[in-house]
């Protein structure tokens, strides 16, 4: 007699279904994104992103502090100035919005997260592009290199250990990290966005940053020039190939949701650590249809941050994260 096969069994109870996961999270494999906002005497309220704010130097100390204590294991830190130029000069500018933030978080939490910093233009600059702009009106890629390795000695010796590169421009990695290490800031730690595709799932994003892009109808209104097409899966993983070699020590997918098959593809030839962003529209979408009564909010957040740990992620940025950590730890 041939046994009756029953995969049912191993799902009879909330013990059973628990011991018999493929897969799991714990809160130090997520890492909470925020955005801290020159010149505001209260946190800002973000429209698009409903519970996320921009944060004061005060405020975002208070949520430093409650990411540690819920055991996250890191935090992403994105600047909004309150003056910007064709260059981002506040960017690297010690006393730069970035900067200082990044000292008042360090000093709130210590090693108790891994503080990670945004290395970017796009906030930075009044056109909106992710670096500096050239004669035709198109990114320079290598005069923007210049500006990043100048930003990444500035925000390691603000006290950020680990450099999130969301720029897209070649050689990047190679770039930034000779410059740290001939600043004496070898230790400091280089994230890659090395998959970060040309993405409609940004939109909430530019309100959170006070995105300029687009302002200036002389000059090209999205990134289609150096953030990857959507259609394209193999380039993901050569792009990561690229940043490794240049010596980055974690690469990322960014979106998450849209690029899974992506991230999959990225984690079963990398050899160090791959990341995924579960990004800003992603949220939104989230946060609408749970608004709306439609979803399942914690049900659907929980699955969605699953799904992206079991194509691959090691660690998720999430603008859940803190919330996540409460509910699993």
């Amino acid at each position: 007699m041939i046994p009756t096969v029953r995969p049912r069994r191993l799902r009879t109870s909330p013990a059973m279904r628990r011991l018999s996961a493929e897969t799991r999270l714990h809160p130090a494999e997520l890492i909470l994104p925020v955005f801290v906002r020159e010149g505001i005497d209260a946190p800002r309220p973000i429209s698009a992103m409903p519970g996320v704010v921009q944060h004061t130097l005060d405020s975002v100390r208070r949520a430093a502090s409650e990411a540690a204590e819920v055991g996250l294991g890191g935090i992403m830190l994105f600047g909004v100035p309150e003056t910007r130029d064709a260059t981002g000069s506040a960017a690297d500018d010690p006393d730069g919005i970035l900067n200082v933030a990044t000292r008042a978080v360090v000093s709130e939490v210590g090693d108790a997260l891994v503080v990670q910093t945004d290395l970017c233009l796009d906030e930075f600059t009044d056109h909106g592009h992710c670096g500096v702009l050239g004669a035709g009106g198109g990114v320079d890629n290598d005069t923007t290199l210049e500006r990043y390795r100048s930003i990444a000695v500035a925000q390691a010796e603000a006290g950020s250990v680990m450099l999130g590169l969301s720029g897209m421009m070649d050689g990047q990695v190679a770039a930034v990290r000779d410059a740290l290490d001939a600043a004496g800031h070898r230790d400091t730690a280089v994230l890659a966005y090395s998959a970060k595709y040309a993405s409609a799932f940004y939109g909430p994003f530019r309100e959170a940053v006070d995105s300029q892009l687009g302002t200036d109808p002389s000059i090209a209104g999205d990134r289609q020039g150096y953030q990857q097409d959507p259609a394209n899966r193999r380039e993901g993983v050569r792009e990561a190939e690229l940043d490794i070699a240049e010596g980055a020590d974690v690469v990322m997918v960014k979106p998450a949701m849209s690029f899974l098959d992506v991230l999959s593809d990225v984690a079963s030839v990398s050899p160090v650590p791959v990341w995924a962003y579960q990004v800003s529209g992603e949220a939104a979408m989230i946060e609408a249809a749970a608004a709306n009564g439609w979803i399942d909010r914690r049900r659907v957040i929980e699955e969605s941050v699953i799904g992206i740990k079991r194509a691959g992620a090691d660690a998720i940025l999430s603008y859940f994260a803190t919330e996540i950590a409460g509910w699993i730890r």
